[in-house]
């Protein structure tokens, strides 16, 4: 997989640094020279320095042969911003990060449905807290290999859950229909337009991918847009 970061703040250093000991290419984009300096020393990817909301600038990672787009600066609208330029050159799935939960119905208008909202994850889990929950936090329920995966049901995925036929070791835990959440097994009818959650091993994201998101799965070029380590405007 080819993965683009735009802002190299902590989110996107700690995904980033993970990606690269699985074996992905990995580009960030960053405006701060000292601070590509410095990450350049311990991280084995690729820099871009630059402005990642500019066209001129997200056109020299070859957009169609990039996997991800993931827009994670400190700045809502710069985020959106080049989510939209991004879109207009034709990366294949992007991620914008929206600190400011007023963002997300303009996100939604503008047809920005993967986005990442943290200080609504973080009131979720202290509201539980103080509800007197036990909760548990996402990152240490998903240890090892253990991964989620979410796709949209089409007319043909609108089954018992059973004749999904899916891998011996995934599982269909829930469902959300009409943003409702609802719990799900074997014996339970799919609807088009569920939002489907599964747990599975890593090793199946590949074949989950393909069956489901098959765009994000067209083969990449050999040609990469950017050298090893760093390449500095």
């Amino acid at each position: 997989m080819r993965t683009l970061f735009i802002g190299a703040g902590e989110l996107s250093i700690e995904t980033a640094k993970a990606l690269v000991k699985k074996g992905h290419e990995v580009i960030i984009i960053e405006t701060d020279k000292a601070k590509i300096d410095e990450l350049s020393e311990e991280m084995d990817c690729s820099f871009l320095q630059g402005d990642g909301s500019r066209p001129d600038i997200l056109r020299e990672v070859n957009p169609e042969q990039t996997d991800f787009l993931f827009c994670l600066t400190d700045s809502d609208q710069d985020n959106v911003i080049a989510s939209l330029v991004g879109r207009s050159l034709g990366f294949k799935r992007i991620v914008t990060s929206i600190g400011d939960p007023q963002f997300e119905v303009v996100c939604r208008e503008l047809g920005l449905k993967d986005m990442i909202i943290p200080s609504r994850t973080i009131s979720r889990y202290l509201e539980d807290m103080v509800g007197g929950s036990k909760n548990v936090e996402l990152s240490t329920v998903l240890k090892d290999e253990a991964r989620f995966f979410t796709f949209t049901a089409k007319e043909e995925d609108a089954v018992v859950v059973k004749e999904l036929k899916l891998p011996a070791d995934a599982r269909v835990v829930c469902h959300y229909r009409e943003d409702k959440f609802a719990h799900a097994d074997e014996e339970t009818t799919l609807h088009a337009g569920d939002e489907i959650v599964i747990l599975t091993h890593s090793k199946n994201l590949g074949e989950l991918e393909k069956r489901w998101q098959p765009k994000q799965r067209e083969e990449k070029s050999s040609d990469s847009a950017c050298s090893k380590k760093s390449i500095q405007k």
